[in-house]
This record gives C-alpha cells, structure tokens and sequence, in this order.
C-alpha cells in the first residue's frame, strides 16, 4: 500500500496501547500505518452512568462513523464495548489474541467484605453480580479512564472498585491490593481487542485478517452471539465467557436483574465444530428458563 493505513482509535492511553498493538502487528507485516486517535461520547460525558445515556455503542459511534466516511482505513476497538448489531458496511476484520477476561477488585482491605461495604462501578454487569454476592453493600457509580477511576478511588471513602484485569494489565499497573474474581462472569468479548474495516475496502481486509487470532474469533463470536440473542437492543446485566480446550467450547452465561436478586446461571460444553450456533442456542435456554421475565422486568426499570 502506497500510504500508511490510518488507524482510528480513542484517544485514551488504554485505547492507544490497543491501537499501537493493531499498528505493531502490521508493522511485522510489512505494512504502514499511523494511529488517528478521537474522542467518543462515553469519553466526554462522565457525570451519568453509562445505562442512562441511551446511545448503542457510546465508546465506538465516532470511529465508525469516521471509518463510514472514508477518513480513516480501519478503527480499534475494544470488543466489549461493541454495539452487537454493527453499522452497515461495516466488518470486524480481525480479533487479536484476547488479554485476561476477567474482573478484578481494587480495594483498601478485604475485611469489609462480610460486612457493610461501598464497592464503585459503572458496569451494571458488575453491579448485579456484586450485589448478588454482597447484598448489605452499596453500588456507587464510577466512570473516566483507568487512571481517572484509580484516582476517584483513592479520594473517596469507597471500600474498593471493578475493573477490567486486561486493562490493568495492559498499562501496566502492578497494584498491590488486588483481587481476581473468577467467579464474576465476564462482559462478553471482555478483554478482546477487534478490528473493523469497511466492506468496500477488500484490500485493507486482506491485509487485517492476517492479524486474526483464530481462537479468541471464535470465543467472541458465540459470547456475542449469547448477548444479542438475550438483550434485544437494551442494557442489561449479562455476562458469558467462552474458552477452547480441545474440540471442545467450554462455556459460561448469566443474567441478573440491576439488584441481583434474580439470577439464571448457566454452564455448558459444546462442540467447536458448532460454534456458530452455541451462543443464540444458549441465550434461548435462558429465555426459556425464565430470562424472558428478567429482560421484561430490565427494560421497565430503564424505561426502555
């Protein structure tokens, strides 16, 4: 290619380490590119809880939008903050190899954790989960980037904060008082990093897909699956996570009212081969087994 790719990105520094990643792995393949980093509107709106600003796809609108318009070649993203339902004309290209998936406690002492305690989050994946576990704590909300968040949590009187362990991880940032919550279910494609190109543009195509890691596609791919099938365009508490071990698709799905009162819960195998059926065949057992009632119940609270 005559020119360098542009590659569009959020301007924050987890954004930008994301970015420069997808820029690395064309670099080794011989191929230009220069990072054109933007603002979206979950960057600039940080005084309401992501579920009340009723925009699909509030970290990824601008990019796509850029990408549609021809004034970047391909845009980053991180696949959870992906709207289920792409913009048309528009295609996830590549999945790099995907980070841990996992959430993670942030805290100043566990000793709070059988008693009344403030946990911080803007997630309300996180926040039913929580809630389930520790009924007796308060859900304050949090938004701003990983450093913005760290800080509010150091100010403030909270007993610890959710995060992301990939981002964490991807900065960089070794901090002590730190717990993985392996029994928190993962946003679905949490710690995957996506790629999109527009479908008019077959070279760029070509030349992303080699970044493709096969594994982490097919991962995402049936945990979005899960969501799509489950949300019908609403924000919900729902979380899945989807793993390889042999010929087989080991797989885990929730859902949960805002509170965490009501909860369906399920745990799966499934054959690899099957892969492109396993996430809506999923989502409809949990409809059936009562998830209809929970997404009727979520879309009155939000007024959806």
């Amino acid at each position: 290619m005559k020119t360098p790719l542009r590659i569009g990105t959020r301007d924050s520094e987890l954004a930008l380490w994301q970015a420069s990643a997808v820029k690395e792995g064309l670099d080794n393949l011989g191929i230009a590119a220069e990072l054109i980093p933007t603002k979206s509107i979950g960057d600039i709106v940080l005084d309401k809880p992501l579920y009340e600003l009723g925009v699909t796809g509030i970290f990824t609108k601008a990019l796509d939008v850029a990408l549609l318009k021809g004034e970047i070649d391909l845009a980053v993203h991180s696949m959870k903050d992906m709207p289920t339902q792409l913009p048309e004309g528009l295609r996830i290209c590549a999945v790099l190899e995907r980070g841990n998936p996992h959430d993670v406690l942030i805290h100043k002492g566990l000793n709070f954790l059988n008693e009344e305690g403030i946990i911080a989050t803007g997630s309300l994946r996180r926040q039913a989960q929580w809630l389930h576990r520790y009924p007796n704590h308060e859900i304050t909300d949090l938004r701003g980037n990983v450093q913005t968040r760290l800080k509010k949590l150091e100010d403030n009187a909270w007993n610890g904060a959710l995060f992301a362990a990939a981002g964490l991880e991807r900065l960089s940032l070794n901090l002590p008082d730190k717990t993985l919550l392996k029994w928190m279910i993962p946003a679905p494609a949490q710690g995957a990093i996506a790629v999109l190109v527009s479908d008019n543009k077959p070279q760029i195509q070509s030349a992303v897909k080699q970044l493709n890691h096969h594994e982490s596609d097919i991962c995402t791919r049936v945990e979005r699956d899960f969501l799509r099938t489950l949300e019908g365009g609403c924000s919900a508490p729902i979380g899945a996570l989807a793993r390889v071990t042999g010929n087989e698709l080991l797989f885990q799905g929730i859902l949960l009212t805002p509170d965490g009162q009501k909860r369906i819960y399920m745990s799966k195998k499934g054959k690899i081969s099957e892969s492109e059926t396993l996430g809506k065949r999923y989502a409809q057992e949990v409809l059936e087994g009562g998830g209809d009632e929970i997404m009727r119940e979520i879309k009155a609270r939000l007024g959806e």
